[in-house]
């Protein structure tokens, strides 16, 4: 039948659609990068990205006075700083709860 020409043709038994690469085209520094030129890109965005959102974490994360206090001490030190909020009339510092 034509289905049996069709299946047992040579260009059906090998994988046609891979390229044959020789050595000196994956061994080349330039080749690679002009390949993944979009992959590198993206990760040296992120890289960025991540080292600009870390800096500002570290930065502005670090002002909270009760961070070292675990249970029952970092509740009561909680409540004495919205205490002294309400007492300055303050509510900006209510955020962060």
């Amino acid at each position: 039948m034509v289905l049996d020409s069709i299946l047992s043709s040579p260009s059906m038994r090998s994988p046609s659609f891979k390229r044959q690469y020789t050595k000196y085209e994956l061994g080349s520094w330039s080749t690679l990068v002009g390949r993944h030129r979009f992959l590198l890109s993206a990760l040296a965005l992120l890289t960025v990205l991540c080292t600009v959102y870390l800096y500002f974490a570290v930065t502005f994360g670090a002002n909270d006075s009760c961070s070292g206090l675990s249970g029952p001490q970092k509740a009561s030190c909680h409540m004495k700083h919205v205490k002294a909020s309400v007492a300055k009339g303050n509510l900006k510092s209510l955020r962060h709860f």
